[in-house]
């Protein structure tokens, strides 16, 4: 025999059994939906968790709670607050190619530090690793040549907690730099130093001849100063410090990010940047 009063008059949502369902909708930025009351009929502009702003046709805007008694395509709906937003900065690299911090204030220097041969060394390296290096709180210094290390280490000796990483131009095997270097690291401060560096004569030619606009670094005749040599082949003036000092401001001009390097020198910054960095 048919129940016509059903199992359980008293069972949770009897009342609502054969309303048809009213979905629930985020009021978005430009969701067009209609007043059922008035019919005003309008894009939402702004919304928070109470209400609801629409704006007309014609541009008059009206204040609105949220809730019930909207219709889109003509169907009822609840317009309910839109989910909090998060704000997305877009994402910035250095010219060393990392993340940029939010927060890009430079650290109190560390006592460890990078030496680097020469000032258009230390440029170079400021112009590519500058900002990744002032979050690090890492100094750069100069020493005009390896030959001078010798006096620096007695003036300044390197320890567990003031380590030295070094970078020297021509560090290939026979050459003098490789021996300096090897006698360095027999010495007493050898265990708080790191050498490394590049195949090249001068840091000039760790930029890449594509940055450069050209097929290959010219090939210099032993006799000839490397880097007037470099003018000449380019045809720039050579006759003194000036011209030099003005060719490599040239040649650094080319160097917007570290694509514009040999992988043979990013990977040795790298290196020395990990080393001065890293928990004693």
């Amino acid at each position: 025999m048919d129940d016509r009063y059903g199992s359980d008059v008293l069972a949770t949502g009897w009342r609502q059994r054969g309303n048809p369902r009213v979905a629930k909708v985020a009021a978005e930025l430009d969701l067009v939906v209609e007043v059922a009351d008035d019919g005003y009929c309008g894009a939402v502009t702004k919304a928070n968790a109470r209400e609801v702003e629409l704006e007309d046709r014609v541009g008059r805007k009206r204040l609105f709670p949220l809730g019930h008694g909207f219709l889109i395509d003509g169907k009822p709906v609840e317009l309910i607050a839109p989910a909090p937003t998060v704000s997305r900065q877009p994402t910035k690299r250095t010219a060393s190619g990392s993340f940029a911090p939010a927060d890009q204030r430079a650290r109190v220097a560390l006592p460890s530090r990078i030496l680097v041969e020469g000032r258009h060394d230390a440029e170079l390296v400021e112009k590519v690793w500058g900002a990744d290096l002032r979050v690090e709180g890492v100094v750069v210094e100069y020493l005009q040549g390896i030959d001078v290390l010798d006096e620096v280490l007695r003036e300044a000796p390197p320890s567990a907690t003031s380590r030295y990483g070094i970078l020297v131009d021509h560090l290939v095997p026979g050459s003098k730099e490789t021996r300096m270097v090897e006698q360095f690291m027999r010495g007493p401060h050898g265990r708080f130093m790191k050498f490394v560096g590049h195949p090249y004569v001068d840091v000039w030619q760790t930029v890449t001849p594509k940055a450069m606009g050209i097929a290959a670094w010219p090939q210099i005749p032993r006799g000839i100063e490397w880097k007037v040599g470099i003018c000449q082949a380019f045809g720039w003036p050579h006759a003194d410090q000036a011209d030099i000092a003005a060719a490599w401001q040239r040649i650094l001009s080319r160097v917007t990010t570290f694509r514009d390097l040999e992988p043979s020198l990013i990977g040795r910054v790298e290196e020395l940047i990990d080393y001065v960095t890293a928990p004693e």
